[in-house]
């Protein structure tokens, strides 16, 4: 017998295409009404017209396509109502009025124009007059679509922190009156930190989700990749843009590879190299290539070591073979670069491959007590994996119970607790 569907799978569904294109529709509605708090709340207004509509009309046969004509309607009336837009209700409402009824529309938007859009967030968010912490956070939410939750998580730091960070930047940015465009010379070069660090975040969390059911959500490397690609145009000598861009060619190319048919995460010694995307990892190298090529001196950035360590795993044909004498270097170059203990957690990694788990975990050990990794799973897990190769399993265990109980994916923790029982 077929069981009878949830309630509240519809509206699963809707919240979940609405996530995925979220990131699109408040960037397209910004272009509109300039302000990237009310294209949130026009974006969330889109997202309750299909909670009410598409149960009962059916669901459109271009979700998003649908969801963003709604929000830019809805930005087409508001900005009639503003008188100070009328100028550009002229400009750009005959156009958009001239659009199919939104429920009829079966054409999705040149994407050239989406890319364009989200890249005028981005630096939109990244603008100087917001903190670092609230350029990433406030970037995160309206590019990325995550929740305060996973924020809070990846920078380890209280959820009320984000809430508030993000919600200061955004009246931040309207009482400025911030403008949504890409800016140009110098004041480009002073907001492309801070860019590309979101870029990567986002990946990160579509690479290795913090939370959730499912270990990647493919549709975030997707949108970071493409405007790293989109910056790495925009900006043809700037090699921290190409390292960017290499680093996230070839990280993307192991996404078939890391998990199995379950959707079980594989580690990396246990990936099937033969199902690394070779496209993305030629386009990796020779984006780093061009990195290479355009330095000016000084040593490589931060995002030009990652995309060489990247690379090194990318030429290995198998765990065994890589090079980790010379990945163990790069993380030393890296370190020095950017002091961060995430760093030293995967150098203590590197290190153990090049010369024995005993020497890296006395690199985790002298990390124990890093207060920025007291809540971060990957250090009990890390070390579990360094004791179980010293044979010390009665203590691997506790750890990886440990690193389960601290993550909040649910893949991340099956995987943990699946290593804890194997240490018998």
């Amino acid at each position: 017998m077929t069981p009878e569907p949830s309630a509240d799978a519809p509206a699963h569904a809707i919240e979940t295409v609405f996530r995925i294109e979220s990131p699109r529709i408040i960037a397209g509605v910004a272009r509109i009404v300039r302000d990237v708090g009310i294209a949130e709340e026009l974006a969330q207004d889109a997202l309750v017209a299909a909670l009410e509509q598409w149960p009962r009309e059916g669901v459109p046969g271009n979700p998003g396509a649908w969801l963003m004509a709604t929000a830019k309607h809805r930005a087409i009336d508001l900005v009639r109502r503003r008188e100070r837009y009328a100028r550009k209700l002229v400009e750009m409402g005959r156009d958009l009025e001239a659009s199919a009824p939104y429920g009829h529309i079966d054409e999705p938007a040149d994407p050239d124009d989406i890319d364009d859009d989200l890249l005028r967030l981005v630096f939109t968010a990244c603008h100087p007059v917001l903190s670092a912490e609230a350029r990433i956070a406030l970037t995160l939410r309206l590019l990325g679509g995550l929740t305060t939750v996973e924020i809070a998580r990846a920078y380890l730091v209280p959820e009320a922190t984000v809430a508030q960070r993000i919600v200061r930047a955004k009246r931040t940015l309207a009482v400025k009156a911030v403008a949504f465009e890409v800016p140009y010379g110098p004041e480009r070069e002073a907001r492309l930190g801070s860019v590309l660090e979101v870029i990567y975040l986002i990946f990160n969390e579509g690479y290795a989700a913090t939370a959730g059911d499912d270990l990647l959500r493919p549709a975030l490397c997707e949108d970071a990749l493409r405007l790293a690609r989109v910056l790495a145009e925009l900006m043809p000598k700037e090699p921290e843009v190409h390292g960017l861009a290499a680093l996230l060619e070839i990280q993307a190319s192991r996404s078939a590879a890391r998990t199995g048919p379950s959707g079980e995460p594989v580690l990396l010694k246990d990936q099937q190299r033969s199902r690394w995307n070779r496209l993305l990892i030629r386009r990796g190298f020779a984006a780093l290539a061009r990195a290479e090529a355009v330095s000016t001196g000084g040593g490589p950035g931060p995002y030009v070591l990652q995309a060489a360590i990247a690379a090194c795993h990318a030429h290995a044909y198998s765990y065994e073979e890589t090079d980790w004498a010379r990945i163990a270097t790069l993380y030393g170059l890296l370190a020095a670069r950017t002091p961060s203990p995430v760093v030293e957690l995967n150098r203590a990694v590197a290190v153990s491959m090049a010369e024995g788990p005993g020497a890296g975990l006395a690199i985790v050990d002298a990390l124990v007590a890093e207060p920025a990794l007291r809540g971060y799973y990957l250090l009990p897990s890390v070390r579990g994996d360094l004791l179980v190769r010293l044979g010390r399993v009665g203590e691997a265990r506790g750890e990886f119970e440990r690193a389960a109980s601290l993550t909040r994916n649910e893949r991340e923790r099956g995987l943990l607790l699946g290593r804890a029982e194997e240490c018998g």
